[in-house]
């Protein structure tokens, strides 16, 4: 029987063990700050605007926040290990590109395109990886330039334009296909009353927890993380697990486009630039909840969830879209304060530190 460390102690000295200080004022505000500024503004935008207490608005919200939430988690699986992949918004709107000219200009079904995306997303993981691993580019500079090649590229099949239905093709012909009802309900479907992207997140977010706390590959992880050459020296292969992350990544980011593109239902050229930003946003933002300072899924999820309720209700309030990018930014700095300057414990996150 494992004993509580209390008794534990008192069996070894004969002496109870003295208690545990109370958290103070400053130590509550860290571990519980940033979750008390998510409930106060859910609270607030639902006790001053009716149309916010409506269920089909929370779940909207939720749906909304979920493709920054799946593309959030990919980057916080590149921050645990130290790095940061600025490549992620790039992919997200490749994967919007790939699946409309799959199903509007191949006529092919929507299954190959999901396949097709997945790839593509995994393949642009494992170049990261070869900049960063193999041909030791820092991470920001590789995933930067990564960034805009995937930018560049993803215009060259379509001639810089949008895929849609009906659209007149290169020898002027007309694109025989369209967006199938099966590549459109990863969106749009229901099970239950929850959207279909909010229980893929959930999933993911679930299989991240438990990847990153549960397994020794996700240990090791955050061990690379906090300490790469410490980490070499105790016989753990650095290398594969940078790798290992930067490839997952690719694969969220593409997930999150999939997920996109159904929503949209075209191949918009401009989907997934803002995505970088927010997505990044959140996984920093996940830094400070509970006080942990490092990188966690539930902290990216939380993050995700904090930014959907902001842009819902400030949008139901009529707030000016102009200004929202602003109060964006002001809860990131709130969420960066708890984590690096109220907290007595240093982040394991050093973004400097990667250059």
């Amino acid at each position: 029987m494992v004993l509580p460390k209390t008794e534990t102690v008192r069996g070894a000295t004969g002496a109870a063990a003295p208690p545990e200080p109370r958290p103070g004022v400053r130590e509550l505000a860290v571990r519980y700050g940033f979750i008390a500024i998510t409930v106060v503004l859910f609270v607030f935008f639902a006790a001053t605007e009716e149309s916010f207490r409506q269920p089909s608005t929370l779940f909207s919200m939720l749906k909304f926040a979920s493709v920054v939430a799946v593309v959030g988690l990919g980057v916080t699986l590149t921050m645990v290990v130290g790095g940061l992949d600025l490549s992620v918004g790039a992919v997200a709107g490749m994967s919007v590109t790939i699946s409309a000219m799959t199903m509007v200009i191949y006529a092919q079904v929507g299954g190959i395109a999901i396949a097709l995306v997945l790839l593509a997303g995994a393949l642009i993981g494992a170049v990261n990886a070869l900049l960063i691993v193999v041909l030791r580019i820092p991470d920001l500079l590789a995933t930067l330039a990564s960034m805009f090649v995937v930018m560049g590229l993803k215009l060259v099949p379509v001639d810089g334009q949008s895929v849609s239905s009906g659209m007149v093709l290169r020898d002027g012909s007309v694109a025989p296909g369209r967006f199938t009802p099966d590549f459109l309900a990863i969106d749009r479907a229901f099970v239950g009353p929850v959207p279909l992207p909010v229980l893929i997140v959930g999933v993911l977010a679930v299989a991240t927890w438990f990847f990153l706390t549960r397994t020794r590959w996700g240990r090791l992880m955050y061990a690379v993380g906090a300490n790469p050459e410490a980490s070499r020296l105790a016989g753990v292969r650095v290398g594969r697990y940078r790798a290992l992350a930067y490839v997952l990544s690719g694969v969220f980011a593409a997930i999150g486009g999939l997920i996109l593109s159904s929503r949209i239902g075209q191949g918009d050229i401009s989907a997934g630039n803002s995505l970088l930003l927010d997505a990044v946003a959140v996984a920093l933002v996940g830094t400070s909840v509970l006080g942990l300072g490092r990188p966690n899924a539930w902290g990216t999820i939380l993050g995700a969830v904090l930014v959907g309720i902001l842009i819902t209700g400030l949008t139901i309030t009529g707030f000016p879209y102009y200004g929202q990018d602003i109060v964006k930014g002001i809860v990131l700095l709130l969420a960066l304060l708890f984590s690096f300057t109220l907290s007595r414990r240093r982040s394991r996150y050093a973004p400097a530190a990667v250059i």
